[in-house]
């Protein structure tokens, strides 16, 4: 409106998931100004979980907390009181099921081997076949578990889940793939672990109490209005979109879900379910109640079950970026839009897309409270 003041911000923070939300929480605590606007119609980002039938959704895919970091832990744990789910997925491969993590379970399965003793010797003479250093995934897997373990529960898996050839992906990919002699079926070596009660979208809505949101506003579209109300912004998106792919497009992984209400209590038996073959479509089915112990908020068994069929995807633009694709090559792109962003003095680029990095739910947090530690005190 003519005549109208225009009210100014401390801070415009693009995007409501969590790196978003926390730096938002931390900056209102530090008596900032704060408008925070995403272009989805909820909060929570890729975190956001819907409630259907009483169970909470994880709409973009699974998300199990879990950390090392007590102070992380700590913090997080202000907005929400966390469950004690512990992350066991099982493998199916052409109808035979092994246990993930890979444990004394998964080889007794595979071999008939009892001891670790017996194991631990199968799995070096599989070894034996990867000579120096390993050179993509193939081989770095291989190097870990042995040929047996690679072929049926890795190979069709990650070719599925990244589009590419495993000879073809870098090694360090399966660094995340914990084994281990024994019969421990929890898939991290985490301290601290466990899924929020309520679900992460009444946790991103703890955080944001008392902030002002927008929803459904393309910040890209209306970048000058947002850029004149705020002294600084906190942006969350994509760094390359920022620039208008000034130097091309950085690549991701991309994933699609089928999910499906069934009339009936109980469909896998386990929340994570993944499929290693490489005929099967999915890459794995999640069945969210499992998350929750099967139970609603009151403790009573609900009836009905709420399945997802994940399906890896090659991205292109305008499809939901999830995975950064770290090759040399995109690492190289994402280095020149860095320069770009570096020279930005009113704009901070954070997150997952922000950085172009993959991060944990914990290191979001972690890096995103350093963040409010030099800019806000």
């Amino acid at each position: 409106m003519k005549g109208s003041r225009i009210k100014m911000y401390d801070y415009l923070v693009v995007g409501a998931g969590l790196y978003g939300a926390i730096f938002a929480h931390e900056a209102k605590k530090a008596g900032k100004k704060v408008l925070v606007i995403d272009k989805r119609s909820t909060v929570a980002g890729n975190i956001y979980t819907e409630e259907i039938e009483g169970i909470h959704v994880h709409k973009y895919g699974a998300h199990i907390f879990h950390t090392n970091n007590k102070k992380v832990w700590k913090y997080i744990n202000q907005f929400a009181e966390f469950n004690r789910f512990t992350n066991s997925p099982v493998a199916n491969y052409k109808g035979e099921l092994y246990s993930l993590p890979f444990n004394m379970y998964t080889f007794n399965k595979m071999w008939g081997v009892v001891t670790p003793e017996e194991a631990e010797k199968k799995i070096n003479e599989q070894r034996k076949e990867i000579k120096g250093e390993p050179k993509n995934l193939e081989e770095q897997a291989i190097s870990l578990v042995g040929r047996d373990i690679y072929e049926k529960l890795i190979k069709g898996y990650t070719e599925k889940q990244w589009g590419r050839d495993c000879r073809e992906l870098p090694s360090f990919i399966i660094k995340r793939l914990p084994v281990r002699l024994t019969f421990d079926n929890n898939y991290f070596n985490a301290l601290y672990q466990g899924i929020p009660i309520g679900g992460y979208t009444k946790m991103i809505n703890n955080l944001l109490k008392n902030i002002k949101v927008e929803l459904n506003v393309d910040y890209l579209e209306n970048k000058q209005k947002y850029n004149s109300i705020a002294k600084k912004i906190i942006y969350t998106g994509a760094i390359d979109a920022y620039f208008d792919y000034k130097f091309g497009n950085l690549e991701y992984r991309s994933v699609k879900f089928e999910n499906e209400l069934l009339d009936i209590p109980n469909f896998q038996g386990n929340a994570a379910v993944n499929y290693t073959d490489k005929d099967t479509p999915w890459t794995r089915i999640i069945e969210h109640k499992w998350f929750e112990f099967g139970k609603d908020i009151d403790g009573k068994d609900l009836p009905k079950t709420v399945i997802s069929k994940e399906y890896s995807s090659e991205w292109k633009l305008g499809d939901e970026p999830y995975y950064p694709v770290n090759d040399e090559k995109n690492n190289e792109l994402y280095r020149k839009y860095k320069n770009l962003a570096d020279k930005q003095n009113k704009v901070i680029f954070g997150g997952r897309l922000g950085e172009y990095k993959y991060y944990d739910m914990d290191k979001t947090i972690e890096v995103v409270l350093d963040m409010c530690q030099s800019e806000l005190y």
